[in-house]
């Protein structure tokens, strides 16, 4: 199938795109790397009147690190965050991560910012900015907005931008204290995750966000401070019970919590520094 027709625009600067986007209103969707919506418009799924490309936003590109965190522009791509060497070093975590999102070829389109405004609850990257902490970065009529992760996803493609679109990441650079694990059950490598889960470790307390069960990505307060109390691992997963699992023709919710927790149990095991 073939996308629906739509008005195609090319902004030159953050302030023009922004103009675009508040003029359209609904009418209009933001374009980064394109390799979700695109299927989804030739799927019918999303048929937005208006596309406003952010390709040429220099605004929206560049990693740098500034003072204890890294600022990630929402322009980035996986391929250069897989190559960048302050992200390898500085964020462990999305070296286990980033090769699990897709393939090469989606990965050199594919864009965090993109990733994160999609909100699809099957991707990795919202768990991973849940898991550490991170700080959407958020442009729009109105001046900047720096949102917590945690506050971010509101629901199964629903997020908090409000005429906004996201400028940039920060997320914390690791520490001497911190462990990371990270595990996805698939039914093919590439596909979405059946279930997974992003696992951030700091002295004895946890942040893990699960991702691929729930319609969005999803922390459980009461099995990180299990984790925390070192409570037996059955003990732990019992509070598996307090996410609403997802049914659909790939897995019904009782088979999503049990792999949830074989997912935890395999990224636990793994951690690394």
């Amino acid at each position: 199938m073939k996308a629906p027709d739509f008005d195609y625009l090319l902004p030159a600067s953050l302030d023009a795109a922004l103009a675009m986007l508040a003029e359209h209103g609904g009418e209009a969707m933001p374009l980064a790397g394109g390799q979700s919506l695109m299927p989804m418009m030739n799927f019918r799924v999303a048929a937005p009147e208006v596309l406003i490309d952010l390709a040429n936003l220099s605004e929206l590109r560049g990693i740098s690190i500034e003072g204890d965190t890294i600022r990630i522009g929402a322009m980035t791509r996986y391929a250069e965050l897989m190559a960048d060497a302050d992200v390898q070093k500085h964020i462990p975590i999305f070296g286990l991560a980033l090769p699990h999102i897709a393939h090469d070829a989606i990965r050199n389109r594919g864009t965090i910012g993109g990733s994160i405004a999609l909100a699809d609850p099957a991707a990795e990257m919202p768990a991973l900015l849940r898991a550490l902490n991170a700080i959407v970065e958020a442009e729009g009529p109105d001046g900047t907005r720096m949102i917590n992760a945690d506050d971010f996803f509101l629901g199964m493609f629903e997020t908090a931008l409000d005429g906004e679109l996201i400028k940039a990441l920060h997320i914390p650079v690791a520490t001497s204290e911190q462990r990371f694990g990270f595990h996805e059950l698939t039914q093919r490598h590439g596909d979405y995750a059946l279930a997974g889960v992003a696992v951030v470790q700091t002295s004895n307390t946890y942040r893990a966000a699960f991702f691929g069960v729930a319609d969005r990505a999803t922390r459980v307060p009461d099995l990180e401070q299990a984790l925390e109390q070192q409570d037996d691992m059955a003990s732990v997963l019992e509070h598996l019970g307090n996410i609403d699992f997802t049914d659909d023709l790939k897995a019904n919710h009782t088979t999503r919590q049990r792999l949830a927790g074989v997912a935890l149990k395999r990224a636990l095991k793994g951690m690394t520094v």
